[in-house]
This record gives structure tokens, C-alpha cells and sequence, in this order.
């Protein structure tokens, strides 16, 4: 029986580590989970969710597919309620404002050891501003396609004391720079328009910081112009 897990999630999937313990914050119907554990990958999931919908339909669907005795499930709002021995935490399909609510509500997640795996689906840029000036270091980020829409997937880890990104590296990190996926130069076009647009929208009513990395990005694409794509 195949799994009907989407492309979003397999690449989140990606990030994981084999035996990890894998917390999946936001479940919805498990898949993610599921997955991981029918390929062998994680060693143990624990699946949680603020609805108890979802959360039954997580645990209807492990038991359907033959993993529910690896599986734990927490109803929780974010990780206050969950068990704290796992390796990595997934969130995934959430905007940013209820990401970092979820890490603000978690100061316990800022020591070494926690990975998290982040996959935003609007306002990237306030969840990586967030990190960056609360003390976690995204290792590595890459573009996806989901359906004819473009995310990205990062994994990010505590460790106080580095680089502060610029507005400009909010919205394309230097991650992104170092080992620019095929997807890139489309995400990169997507993201600059975007944000030149707003700017040129809302003219002197722009926030400096948005002034800022416009210009940041204008600048980068003159610089990306002699680069060959990946």
C-alpha cells in the first residue's frame, strides 16, 4: 500500500538522520512519521498535534500502515507537551509567526544536540530572522517544489554566538549561497520580485529593514549574474 505523503514532507524526510527520534510537531495525518519509520529511517517517532482530528487520523493511519507500535502520540499545543527525548524535531506546513511562537514557548530547545528541521510556508524571512538573533545557525536550507508552489526546507541547531544575518540574508541566507541547489535561481527571482514589489508598493511607508534588503538583493543578482547555475 502506498503511502500518500507529498513532496514537501519527503524532503523534510531528507534532513533526518538515520536512527534518529524524530518529534513531529504538527502531524496532521502522520505521514511524515510513518514514513520515516516504514524506511527504516527513524528509530522512533513521536507524532503530536493541537486537534484531536488529526491527531486520531495520525494514529488510525500507523496502525494501517504497521508502525504504530513506534509511535507516540501527544495531544500538544507546539512541544510543551510532548516527552523531550528525541533527537530532531520536525515542523512542517506551519507560517512563521506560529513557528517561532512554538520555539518561544521552548526555551529548552536552545542546547546543543536539538535539530530542527523547519519547513515555512509563509513569511520565511521572520523565522529566519528569528533564528538568527535568538542564537540558532541554519546549517542548511534547500529549495522544493510542491505542486506549483516553491518552499524551502532548513535544519537549523543552537549555537549562540554567530553570525547575525543582514535583512537581505533573511530573505536568501548565505546557506543558500554556499551550495546553491537546481531550484535556486527560480526561488531567488520569486523571493526578490516579491519583495521589490511590496517595496516599490509601499514606497518611503517601507520599513528601513525591508528598504535595506531589497537593496542587499539587487545587489546579490548582480553579483549571481556571472555565476553559473547549479
Amino acid at each position: 500500500m502506498n503511502l500518500p505523503i507529498s513532496d514537501r514532507l519527503l524532503a523534510c524526510a531528507g534532513f533526518v538522520n538515520p536512527g534518529d527520534r524524530v518529534a513531529d510537531v504538527g502531524c496532521d495525518h502522520g505521514y511524515l512519521g510513518i514514513h520515516l519509520l516504514m524506511r527504516g529511517i527513524a528509530r522512533s517517532v513521536i507524532a503530536s498535534d493541537l486537534r484531536k482530528g488529526p491527531l486520531q487520523s495520525a494514529k488510525d493511519n500507523a496502525a494501517l500502515y504497521g508502525v504504530a507500535d513506534r509511535m507516540t502520540f501527544c495531544l500538544s499545543d507546539g512541544v510543551r507537551d510532548i516527552p523531550r527525548d528525541f533527537d530532531t524535531m520536525v515542523c512542517a506546513g506551519m507560517g512563521a509567526e506560529t513557528m517561532i511562537s512554538i520555539l518561544e514557548a521552548a526555551p529548552w530547545l536552545q542546547k546543543e544536540g536539538y535539530r530542527l528541521i523547519l519547513q515555512c510556508q509563509i513569511k520565511t524571512h521572520l523565522l529566519r530572522r528569528y533564528l538568527s538573533e535568538h542564537g540558532f545557525r541554519i546549517q542548511e536550507e534547500r529549495v522544493l517544489r510542491d505542486g506549483k508552489f516553491l518552499y524551502t526546507v532548513m535544519e537549523a541547531q543552537w549555537e549562540p554566538g554567530g553570525q547575525v544575518l543582514t535583512p537581505g540574508q533573511w530573505y536568501i541566507p548565505p546557506v543558500m549561497l554556499e551550495a546553491p541547489d537546481e531550484k535556486f535561481p527560480e526561488y531567488f527571482q520569486w523571493v526578490r520580485g516579491s519583495l521589490h514589489k511590496i517595496v516599490t508598493s509601499r514606497g518611503e511607508t517601507a520599513p528601513d529593514w525591508m528598504q535595506d534588503a531589497d537593496r542587499e538583493l539587487s545587489v546579490l543578482a548582480e553579483q549571481l549574474k556571472g555565476v553559473p547555475e547549479a
